[in-house]
């Protein structure tokens, strides 16, 4: 249920007609050949597209609006081949609504040191020509990406791949719709939020349902729609005993596919591309969604648990960003800690919610009690989480501002047997250590529930923040306690004074 194939991020090379028609006919030839370059290369999910060379300040006013109104166009790539005099670029920058990557590159790699002229120089002078843009950019205080390097290396190829599904995540924010089943989990904090700030925001909207509305979907459902879903469960797991076709508590399972079939139904006639619940608010359902949760996190649905509609959107970014590649994302809390000194790590995991697509090995279909919320065993997938690297990252409202915090984490193997807990978990040791971690964490008012990443990096989500004009927090392996407390406090200045430079 993620395409992001179709959407383009137009290649848009500024110059000027001081240099006559010559040079522009070979700016306009070499911004074309860098265009399709990107184009081919198999690493950018999106289609690149080679827009005129603009020269004056109305092509460029034009092409911008042109831009905002393009609904596949998610960003634009820059490139000042020659001088493009930033004035030119004020009414066009300040009309942009898409984010902009301002890529500093030249045509040729190398200079031709026997033959390099002053024809050269003025055709090749990206060099003074991409600080002209970087001021203007700067002095109109506007977030945007700076790639430096040559357009044929392979790390600008990567950062630019990353960025472009970055900004595919911010299209698909503007217009995602969240469902929220019940409400809050009551009394808890950090789950709610100002929603109509966040859709200010972030784009998103956050629309409530009664349970009822849920179980009309579900009492749809018929008994050969549910038969065709237990043989996809039976072909994709393994099935416990007692929920196989002659087990003792089949009946429940074929309950856990009602429920999936009906949130599905209800998320897909509604337009919804994430959603929450919580085991408060399940009048009418048998059991709290354990299984139909999980999949349809795989499927691409954004989830938060107890009401979290933040968690849930930014899972839903989290895998747009994450389509195609290897590794998962998933709503994720952290559960329990490790605080051997030798060896210190945190046990992640959920009551039922953790997204198949992080798990390693085998992925059992099994059926436990919850404990709570008073309703029958609900069925869940069962399993380990791979090792590796890894991060968390949280979306916090302040009051005043957004705030995301990232910790980046290395996954590790699960060497011993947890035969008494029967959820998805994964270990984790947190960087730089679990101390320093979890300190910055709630000093930053992280919250419990996260989105945790196989394959998204911290830049990206450091891309995703300066674009949607949110604060940003990195806890990495060079954190440093003292340092962290005072980025706190600068960053709380920061933006209350903020407006004031604009």
């Amino acid at each position: 249920m993620i395409h992001i194939a179709d959407n383009e991020v137009w290649f848009v090379t500024g110059s000027q007609h001081l240099y006559g028609p010559e040079t522009l006919a070979q700016v306009a030839e070499n911004s074309s050949e860098i265009a399709k370059h990107f184009e081919n290369d198999s690493s950018i999910p999106v289609k690149v597209v080679c827009k005129p060379t603009v020269k004056t300040a109305d092509e460029i006013h034009s092409l911008c609006k042109e831009a905002n109104n393009a609904i596949n166009c998610v960003g634009l790539i820059t490139w000042m081949h020659t001088f493009s005099p930033s004035k030119m670029w004020i009414a066009g920058l300040n009309a942009l609504q898409k984010p902009f990557l301002h890529l500093h590159t030249q045509f040729n790699r190398d200079l031709p040191w026997g033959t390099i002229d002053m024809d050269y120089m003025n055709l090749h002078q990206s060099a003074h020509g991409g600080r002209e843009f970087g001021f203007m950019a700067s002095r109109l205080r506007m977030n945007r990406k700076v790639v430096v390097g040559h357009w044929q290396d392979s790390k600008v190829i990567e950062k630019i791949a990353a960025w472009c599904r970055v900004v595919s995540a911010v299209a698909d924010s503007k217009k995602m719709k969240v469902a929220r089943f019940g409400d809050n989990m009551r009394q808890v904090a950090v789950t709610d939020g100002n929603k109509v700030s966040a859709q200010i925001k972030f784009g998103y909207e956050v629309n409530g349902y009664g349970v009822g509305d849920l179980v009309k979907y579900i009492d749809g459902i018929t008994d050969q729609e549910i038969q065709v879903l237990l043989e996809e469960y039976e072909a994709t797991y393994t099935i416990a005993s007692k929920i196989k076709s002659d087990g003792n508590m089949r009946s429940s399972l074929k309950d856990a596919a009602r429920i999936e079939l009906g949130m599905r139904a209800f998320l897909v006639d509604g337009g919804y591309t994430a959603f929450t619940d919580t085991f408060e608010d399940l009048h009418g359902i048998k059991q709290l969604p354990g299984i139909a949760t999980q999949r349809l996190m795989a499927s691409g649905y954004g989830f938060g648990g107890e009401g979290d509609w933040k968690t849930a959107a930014l899972v839903r970014t989290m895998k747009v960003m994450g389509v195609g590649l290897d590794g998962g994302n998933s709503f994720m809390e952290d559960y329990t800690y490790h605080f051997d000194p030798s060896n210190s790590s945190c046990l992640g995991s959920h009551m039922l919610e953790i997204c198949p697509s992080i798990a390693q090995g085998e992925v059992k279909c099994e059926i436990h009690p919850l404990g709570i919320g008073g309703k029958e065993d609900p069925v869940r997938l069962v399993f380990n989480g791979g090792a590796g690297d890894a991060l968390n990252a949280s979306i916090v409202d302040m009051g005043n501002r957004f705030r995301m915090l990232v910790n980046k984490v290395e996954a590790l193997p699960l060497e011993h047997d947890m035969p008494k807990l029967p959820v998805a978990r994964v270990l984790w040791d947190p960087k730089p250590d679990l101390q320093t971690a979890a300190a910055a964490w709630i000093y930053g008012g992280g919250a419990h529930h996260t989105c945790y990443s196989q394959n998204i990096s911290a830049e990206s989500l450091e891309d995703y923040a300066e674009i949607m004009d949110i604060e940003f927090l990195l806890i990495d392996e060079k954190t440093d306690l003292y340092r962290f407390k005072q980025e706190l406090r600068w960053n709380d200045a920061a933006y209350v004074i903020n407006k004031g430079f604009r």
